[in-house]
């Protein structure tokens, strides 16, 4: 029988099981806040937004906003389960107790694999910004020293994990912050602004130049910049107060959207949108005109310390999941060991396997395929918050009086499922997007199928 005890139970047995060990988490509030900037703010956001842009237009900044609404109710949705019932596993353990051993089956797999490919994307583009000083070193030695550093950091404990992705939150926020600083002297002619004229209007004149068809398929671009923020979840077990969640997760959910729109309408302001192209940071090119010194240096040491840190806290991530996995039995026990100082070094070989293999992949495949593979894993992500969401509405009436609540529940779950679902769907109007789209969609159902033909069997028998 899945699900032999209830949730009401659990919780109890689990927050009597934490008292008697006197369990408690390295980390403060605004260390997990940091942890989860530091995770979600990566490459993409300084580089690709170009792409997003030059989809939508000026329509991107109400994407933003679609987006960081959706991103709201999915930690939202983490935080109220959290709360109530603190789980190292987070999310899916959440979705087993709400559907059985199958939705957190598949939820943690999903999400491991999409972890594994997100990072392999992540260090082949750590290898290729370091190329632009050493042009003459191989690919493949920067890409390998990035991983090593980022197993180095996950070996060092969790304290020390917290500290390194805290300075890294902090470097790429401080970035936007100065940047969105720099625009607002500009907008109130505290400084001399660039050589042609800048009019706040025409950031959104016109505000749908590629139409509603445009913004609709720039919509799954701007969810990726969001991508990660389950790292909350995860990390959560950490916390020195599990109730501090919310508070954490809030004030990590105001930065992101903050910076993310404010950042992109000071873009819009200092450059034309038809002027910003997919090859160049959009930040770059919105800047060249004030000619900055070592402008496109020091947008690149940005970029990688973007990049390196989302690789660091998905590393973290998708290790604890897989512990989490190995503990139920939907992964090889022996993953769940961990050594004498807290590290989980088999489940960490594990996940180095699988990412050395994907990095195999992206310089034997053909580029654009490797493309339609990573577009895959932030779709994977994507899909994941469905089932987070679905899995809150399940678990709300037998949730404790008194904890935190989603605002809004269940209708705010129900809108953001179906702002997900709205999505995926525009990511078939664009080439790249659609095959990744259904490459998640077969990836998903490789790992039901993997399910129903060995894990269900498997219990079947016992």
């Amino acid at each position: 029988m899945e699900q032999d005890l209830t949730f009401k139970q659990t919780v109890s047995h689990k927050e009597s099981d934490n008292e008697e060990k006197g369990e408690k988490g390295d980390l403060a509030w605004w260390q997990l806040s940091l942890i989860g900037i530091g995770s979600v703010i990566g490459a993409g956001f300084f580089l690709g937004t170009g792409l997003s842009i030059k989809t939508a237009g000026p329509a991107i900044l109400i994407n933003y906003m679609i987006a960081g609404i959706t991103a709201y109710f999915v930690f939202s949705a983490i935080a109220e389960m959290t709360v109530a019932d603190p789980q190292p596993g987070s999310f899916r353990t959440y979705a087993k107790k709400a559907y059985g051993r199958s939705m957190g089956f598949l939820s943690g797999w999903i999400y491991w694999l999409a972890g594994i490919f997100i990072m392999s994307s992540e260090a082949v583009a750590l290898g290729t910004f370091t190329q632009y000083w050493l042009p003459h070193v191989p690919l493949w030695m920067f890409t390998v020293g990035y991983v090593v550093a980022a197993f180095a950091i996950n070996l060092l404990g969790v304290s020390n994990f917290g500290k390194i992705e805290s300075l890294f939150g902090i470097i790429k926020l401080s970035t936007l912050v100065i940047f969105i600083f720099f625009g607002l002297l500009i907008l109130f002619h505290m400084i001399a602004p660039q050589p042609e004229p800048l009019n706040v209007s025409n950031v959104v004149n016109p505000l749908f130049p590629k139409g509603f068809s445009g913004m609709w398929s720039a919509l799954i671009f701007v969810f990726f910049s969001f991508g990660g923020i389950e790292v909350m979840g995860v990390a959560s077990s950490e916390l020195k107060n599990k109730h501090e969640v919310p508070k954490a997760g809030t004030a990590m959910m105001i930065s992101l959207v903050g910076v993310y729109i404010l950042s992109i309408f000071f873009i819009l302001y200092f450059v034309s949108w038809t002027k910003i192209n997919e090859s160049e940071s959009p930040f770059v090119t919105s800047l060249a005109n004030f000619n900055i010194p070592f402008i496109g240096s020091i947008f690149n040491v940005i970029i990688i310390s973007a990049a390196f840190s989302t690789m660091v806290g998905a590393l973290f991530s998708v290790t604890n999941i897989l512990i989490s996995l190995a503990k139920d039995q939907d992964a090889p026990k022996t993953f769940a060991h961990k050594s004498k100082r807290g590290t989980p070094f088999k489940a960490l070989f594990l996940t180095g396997a699988a990412l050395a293999i994907s990095l195999i992949m992206s310089f034997i495949l053909p580029g654009k395929l490797y493309e339609y593979i990573t577009t895959a894993a932030g779709v994977m992500l994507i899909l994941n918050w469905i089932i987070i969401l679905s899995t809150q509405v399940k678990l709300r009436k037998q949730m404790k009086a008194g904890t935190f609540k989603m605002f809004g529940s269940p209708y705010t779950s129900y809108l953001g499922i179906l702002f997900i679902l709205i999505t995926v769907a525009g990511g078939f109007m664009h080439a790249t997007q659609r095959m990744g789209v259904i490459i998640s969609l077969g990836l998903v159902a490789v790992i039901a199928i993997t399910y129903w033909l060995f894990v269900k069997k498997r219990d079947a028998s016992m």
